[in-house]
């Protein structure tokens, strides 16, 4: 069985969005855990993405039968910003 784990920067993230948003990551958060990795991040970035809504994403890497969380962006603008900080 798979482990899901959060990062603080994960934890902040979600601790500091509105409630609607935390039931839309909540969702989203049992398919990563249910399911295998769909979409693996280029540019050599050790991570996956999960696509939550139109702006939102969800940042996470997977070792040793563990998920690790590692950012929760509610907007596309934040995501970019750490995106394009490994190119």
């Amino acid at each position: 069985m798979m482990e899901l784990l959060f990062s603080d920067y994960a934890k902040k993230e979600l601790a500091d969005m509105p409630q609607d948003m935390k039931s839309v990551f909540l969702v989203h958060f049992e398919q990563i855990y249910s399911r295998p990795p769909r979409k693996h991040l280029k540019h050599g970035i050790p991570c996956h993405v999960e696509k939550v809504t139109k702006q939102a994403r969800i940042i996470y890497d997977i070792s040793e039968g563990r998920t690790f969380i590692l950012h929760c962006f509610t907007s596309h603008k934040e995501y970019e910003s750490w995106y394009n900080s490994y190119k």
